[in-house]
């Protein structure tokens, strides 16, 4: 692996997994990051890392469902390995909204695949970025697995699913070496404040109400950005072609301990007057809700030697931490469009 495209680099994992491979891991390599700056594309999420890495980081402002943009990016930095992260991956705006999820997350995942079957020749490996969303909703029992079927129950986990059966379709039609990964719910710096877990830090450092679907009771699986990261990092270098793996973190919890946790541990950090639980907010649920995802992931820890490193406490501190020190960087998200769209879609 020489040259590696992560698309949608400036996105919130994918600026992180490109922190972690230039800054933590052994690669040697050059990284091409291609990212279409729409509202959750932010360059300041890579501050630095083209001075830091001059010879070995490349900003490329294209999208990739335009087909010759990208294929003058196959041909200018010769790609020979994809981490594709780049998606529309907010479930609340593809209900709102499913054409662009349409249209990014099946077609310029299609274009990719293509792209790199016409340089099969140089092709080391094309790495799709997926979500457990695919396999639709768990009562309270069980964990989704790699044999888990697809079951998507909104318009963004369906164009999700169509992209993972496009890349497996391109691995066994035309023996294109992929991996593939499904992960849980990720969470950490650089999360764009539409997000659940940055939505609340936000809320509660401004006393502001803290908006919980429904009766607060739907769980899901957290995963630090950084074990995600790791873990993408692994599969690439050892994880077995044509084959897909689920990155969960072990941390189940429902939304309302979630975010009463994240009271606790602010109270603790910014005191106020009484506790920031007051500000519990219980909002009309979202159309077509799952009630629960957990990752089982013993597949990458017995194949790969995977563990998550962080508990889900000792990673929400983290963040939190992170958000409060870096408050530049929120006001200037905040003066975007997306406060607006919030305000208007949980109609507070």
């Amino acid at each position: 692996m020489k040259n590696i495209l992560v698309t949608g680099g400036c996105g919130f994992i994918g600026s992180n997994f490109i922190r972690y491979l230039l800054s933590e891991s052994d690669f040697s390599g050059r990284v091409i990051n291609v990212d279409s700056l729409t509202y959750a594309g932010n360059p300041e999420n890579l501050d630095g890392i083209d001075t830091e890495f001059k010879d070995r980081y490349v900003f490329v402002k294209a999208d990739i469902c335009d087909r010759a943009a990208m294929s003058e990016v196959f041909d200018t930095f010769q790609i020979d390995t994809l981490c594709h992260f780049a998606a529309e991956s907010h479930v609340d705006r593809s209900i709102a909204g499913p054409d662009a999820f349409i249209k990014t997350n099946i077609n310029g995942t299609f274009n990719l695949l293509e792209l790199a079957r016409q340089n099969m020749n140089r092709l080391v490996l094309f790495h799709h970025v997926s979500t457990d969303e695919v396999f639709g909703s768990l009562g309270s029992d069980g964990y989704f697995t790699e044999t888990t079927a697809y079951d998507p129950s909104s318009p963004y986990s369906a164009s999700k699913a169509a992209s993972d059966h496009l890349v497996m379709a391109y691995s066994r039609t035309y023996n294109m070496p992929v991996t593939l990964s499904n992960c849980s719910n990720n969470y950490g710096p650089y999360h764009f404040p539409e997000k659940l877990i940055p939505l609340m830090i936000l809320n509660a450092l401004e006393e502001e109400p803290l908006p919980v679907y429904g009766n607060g009771q739907n769980v899901r699986d957290w995963l630090f950005v950084r074990d995600h990261c790791r873990a993408v990092w692994l599969i690439m270098q050892k994880g077995r072609r044509g084959e897909t793996y689920n990155i969960g973190g072990r941390c189940e919890m429902a939304n309302l301990s979630v975010v009463e946790l994240i009271c606790d541990i602010m109270d603790e950090m910014v005191p106020i007057d009484g506790s920031r639980r007051r500000l519990i907010t219980f909002v009309k649920d979202r159309p077509g809700h799952d009630l629960r995802y957990a990752i089982d992931c013993g597949k990458i820890e017995k194949e790969l030697g995977w563990l998550p490193e962080e508990s889900f406490e000792t990673g929400i501190r983290k963040t939190i931490k992170w958000y409060l020190e870096h408050q530049d960087w929120v006001t200037r998200i905040k003066t975007g469009a997306y406060m607006e769209w919030i305000e208007s879609h949980y109609q507070m």
